[in-house]
């Protein structure tokens, strides 16, 4: 059951604790990608604050992004409305529709709305990539639709996307890296996290969790595997996907494949961390589709 106080925001258990809701969106044909991200936290003296951050892509090149945090917010802010930093983002109907907006300095970002296209797909507590990332939450592809300024023009678009709603006390001392991996099709959606453990080199040592959405429901994900091909400075620029799920009430199991390359990219500075930002063209299950490839590690 969709339960609306899943919506509420998360009270801090430890000294990193954050409670972030995460929207990113993806139009091909327009060739304009964004993401954007709010948290809330408690600094080192007890008072509320929060954190913002967004990427706007047009083609193969950033055209806007901020990277902020400590900001000050009020005890009482929530996911119903908070604005930080030039980034806000209203809760319409909860676990249903919601608006993001990015407007950087020089006037350049976005104002969309997003409609869910599936049920909340949950990364519970026990999961072994929620124990060792520090961080449960839940995940939902999206119709996106609004406007977009990139450049001199701004420009409709409607688009497919993700909306997250993550939250937990993260270990940096004992995460190598976080990986965000999500493919948005029509009907076919998938979403990957990956959490590398301190010292380890290989997707194989990794802690994995993923969820797929197809057109009669989302459905539980038993393993889930991802490769990836990197440039010589270490870029992602192509990745495929084997997502394993029982099938049909005889309990044969078979892969929902999907094979991605890069369309753009970046890297930004969160102080303590870097992310690595790169959308997507992907085919998931022979459908054409688009989404992300982050990957977050210590600076």
């Amino acid at each position: 059951m969709n339960d609306p106080q899943r919506e509420r925001t998360r009270a801090a258990t430890g000294p990193a604790f954050t409670d972030a809701v995460t929207f990113s969106f993806g139009d091909p044909g327009a060739q304009l990608y964004g993401l954007a991200r709010l948290g809330l936290a408690r600094g080192g003296d007890g008072a509320r604050q929060g954190s913002a951050l967004a990427v706007l892509f047009s083609g193969r090149e950033p055209v806007a992004a901020v990277a902020r945090g400590a900001e000050p917010v009020a005890e009482d802010a929530a996911w119903d409305a908070l604005e930080l930093a030039g980034v806000r983002t209203t809760t319409e109907a909860p676990l249903d529709r919601w608006t993001v907006a990015f407007e950087s300095a020089d006037g350049q970002g976005f104002a969309l709305e997003l409609d869910a296209l599936g049920a909340p797909a949950a990364l519970t507590a026990d999961a072994p990539a929620a124990r060792l990332g520090g961080m449960a939450g839940y995940d939902q592809p999206c119709r996106v639709r609004g406007t977009v300024r990139a450049g001199e023009r701004e420009q409709a678009i409607d688009a497919l996307g993700q909306r997250g709603h993550a939250w937990g006390d993260p270990d940096w001392e004992r995460i190598e890296l976080a990986r965000t991996v999500t493919a948005w099709t029509g009907s076919t959606s998938a979403a990957l996290t990956a959490i590398r453990p301190a010292g380890a080199r290989h997707h194989a040592e990794e802690a994995t969790w993923a969820a797929l959405w197809e057109p009669d429901g989302p459905l539980a994900v038993q393993d889930a595997r991802l490769s990836t091909t990197y440039d010589a400075d270490g870029h992602t620029r192509r990745a495929g996907l084997e997502l394993w799920a029982a099938s049909d009430a005889d309990g044969d199991d078979w892969p929902r494949r999907g094979s991605g390359e890069v369309l753009c990219g970046s890297s930004l500075d969160l102080g303590a961390l870097r992310l690595d930002c790169a959308f997507f063209r992907w085919q998931l299950e022979g459908r054409a589709g688009v989404g992300r490839y982050d990957i977050v590690r210590r600076a």
